[in-house]
């Protein structure tokens, strides 16, 4: 479950600014290609790392940031949240809209990067990014989005396989480009209380992209004010 953000500042590295530049640009079609290369990416069921965390939180409004397919985004509505699924990919959003659609629940999907989703600041009691591939900036657009749009109060929560930024360059895609939860978590101020912040064996899917991957670090904030 993912999105891809589109906004990127200049970098005085060679080449860097014209590069992604291109993968930002290029990111909603590759997406919607990878989407379309199979009936289903994900494998349908909300993350372990979100039920264990959310569970036990009052229902409020809910962001699911890269919803994907919409299981986690499906499975907040169902529990009483009033839900945004944001994604980069039509193809990802026409899929969960069924879902939704099939599980009788409603969920607001928008079709749009984080940065450019022009989202109310403090407009969530939750903030759930699961696997997100959110490009970095010098600016930390990305991570300064995710934590404007919690409310004070509300929670944000960010999970991503252990090590995924530490693996080699593979098809064009360098891991190392994107935010991890540690990223997030080093902008967090005394505005926040940082609950959980630790790496921890995942619930694995028996399918879906992702079904490989046996370790998460989860980062679980709480806006104070």
């Amino acid at each position: 479950m993912h999105v891809v953000d589109h906004s990127r500042e200049h970098s005085a590295q060679p080449g860097f600014e014209h590069h992604e530049a291109a993968a930002a640009k290029n990111a909603p079609a590759q997406w919607d290609q990878r989407y379309a290369g199979s009936e289903q990416l994900w494998s349908g069921r909300p993350n372990g790392a979100l039920v264990a965390e959310v569970q036990a939180l009052p229902a409020g409004r809910a962001l699911d940031v890269g919803c994907g397919e919409g299981a986690d985004a499906v499975w907040l509505a169902s529990q009483g949240w009033a839900v945004t699924g944001l994604d980069v990919s039509g193809v990802a959003l026409a899929r969960a809209a069924v879902h939704a659609r099939d599980a009788g629940v409603h969920v607001d999907w928008l079709h749009a990067g984080l940065t450019e989703a022009a989202l109310p600041d403090g407009g969530f009691d939750l903030v759930s990014a699961q696997y997100p591939a959110l490009l970095r900036t010098p600016g930390h657009e990305a991570e300064r989005a995710l934590i404007a749009a919690v409310a004070p109060g509300g929670v944000l929560l960010v999970v991503h396989h252990a090590g995924f930024e530490a693996r080699p360059d593979t098809d064009g895609f360098d891991p190392a480009d994107y935010v991890s939860p540690a990223d997030v978590a080093a902008l967090l101020d005394d505005d926040w209380q940082t609950v959980v912040n630790e790496t921890r064996p995942r619930e694995i899917p028996d399918s879906g992209a992702g079904a490989h991957h046996s370790h998460d670090v989860v980062v679980r904030a709480r806006r104070l004010r």
